[in-house]
């Protein structure tokens, strides 16, 4: 989003306007999508360097308090409150990574301090969105791949669990404190209110309005829907 060292923007003016020269006869010989595609993501690019809203991500904005309250030494918890600060600017999707929860060694080790930072930024992150009125417009989602096994290894880890795992959802509509289906004692199978990936692709749908039926074509006219058969979980939401 910076200029490069020792660039002045009459320096890049200049060499912006060089390009568009030398790119004129191309550009009328082949007056393609693709062409003019390459030509509008400088122009694009310029516009986002000069934005105001850039100001999103400069995060010493927020009081000590608050930064410390996500989780001050967290990327994580930073990037939420990153996502907070996007969303009051109207961006429509952010999405904040937590990584290392890879747990085949030493599970009992890694877990306590990646649940640490997880619970502090996203109870931070949505009590916060609550307290500015955004929360009843934004859906908070926590996803994840797949589980973890029940059962622990030689190396004191738990390995890949794809047969029953959970996901969170706040805000846009769901109910709070609510608890859809269960699993047996033991996290191995799932016993009631199972939800696939693609009915928890379609739930999300719902939340936003999209079309769920709608047929959509790929750049190369592959047809899809937003979450193939996938059937919204209603009883979620309000």
């Amino acid at each position: 989003m910076r200029l490069q060292k020792n660039l002045t923007e009459e320096r890049l003016a200049a060499r912006i306007a060089f390009a568009d020269a030398l790119g004129q006869d191309f550009r009328a010989t082949f007056p393609h999508r693709n062409v003019q595609a390459h030509t509008d993501m400088y122009d694009s690019a310029i516009t986002m360097m000069k934005s105001r809203d850039l100001n999103a991500f400069n995060l010493t904005e927020e009081s000590a308090e608050t930064r410390a309250a996500y989780g001050l030494k967290d990327a994580f918890g930073q990037g939420c409150l990153l996502a907070r600060r996007l969303v009051q600017r109207g961006v429509r999707f952010v999405e904040v990574s937590l990584g290392g929860w890879d747990s085949h060694v030493a599970n009992f080790t890694i877990m306590p301090e990646l649940c640490n930072v997880l619970d502090r930024a996203l109870s931070t992150l949505i009590a916060d969105l609550h307290a500015r009125g955004l929360l009843k417009e934004t859906l908070v989602v926590l996803a994840t791949e797949f589980g973890r096994t029940p059962d622990i290894n030689t190396n004191l880890g738990r390995d890949h669990w794809p047969k029953a795992f959970s996901g969170l959802m706040a805000g846009g509509g769901v109910k709070g404190g609510f608890v859809h289906g269960k699993t047996d004692k033991e996290g191995r199978e799932v016993d009631e209110g199972e939800v696939t990936i693609p009915d928890f692709n379609a739930t999300i749908a719902y939340a936003l309005g999209l079309p769920l039926d709608k047929v959509v074509l790929s750049p190369s006219q592959r047809p899809f829907t937003v979450a193939d058969k996938g059937k919204p979980v209603t009883e979620l939401f309000t």
